[in-house]
């Protein structure tokens, strides 16, 4: 599990054949979880500044491919602050940035989905984009918006988006168990 906080804005030094390695100051060890621009990905090696994943096939069909930069958070333990919304890992699907406008001191960007994902986004909700918890600034027809403050430009790779760009993204859980339910709620009555 993990809080969509990043916690470092690490370097990919290879991405070869499923096999990932990122420089990294996260302490991490083998069969540490991490979440790697929003993909849960398990550590097989962790030295010399270096983390490295195998990346499954699974993960490549939903997820997009790995920039020269990307967002890192090591799962929570017992004990650690919750900041962000309770996020898995799971990439739900990819979406494309439709527009980064100025907003006062940061910036608003809207993220165009399909309609499949978008049933799950809410306005004022949670989601995660490149593995960053994000609140819901508004909603449309084709996506929705997020504001992004002068920290979260500076210390994620959201900083750097422009129109066109592929984002992970991450939906908040409840709605989907939700969903998940109700059809059985409906039955019982």
């Amino acid at each position: 599990m993990f809080t969509g906080i990043v916690r470092e804005r690490a370097r990919v030094a290879s991405f070869d054949d499923g096999h990932l390695v990122v420089d990294s100051g996260i302490s991490a060890e083998i069969g540490d979880s991490v979440s790697v621009d929003g993909v849960c990905l398990t550590v097989t090696t962790a030295r010399d500044g270096q983390l490295a994943f195998d990346v499954m096939v699974e993960t490549l069909s939903r997820a997009k491919p790995f920039g020269t930069e990307v967002n890192l958070e090591p799962a929570l333990r017992v004990g650690d602050p919750l900041g962000g919304h309770y996020v898995q890992g799971h990439v739900d699907g990819v979406g494309t940035v439709r527009s980064v406008d100025p907003e006062g001191d940061g910036k608003r960007v809207w993220i165009d989905i399909e309609l499949e994902l978008l049933r799950y986004v809410v306005e004022k909700g949670s989601i995660t984009v490149e593995g960053v918890s994000l609140t819901v600034a508004e909603l449309d027809r084709e996506g929705f918006a997020v504001a992004l403050v002068q920290h979260t430009l500076a210390a994620t790779t959201l900083g750097g988006l422009a129109p066109g760009d592929k984002v992970n993204l991450e939906t908040d859980v409840l709605a989907k168990y939700v969903e998940r339910l109700l059809p059985g709620l409906r039955s019982s009555e």
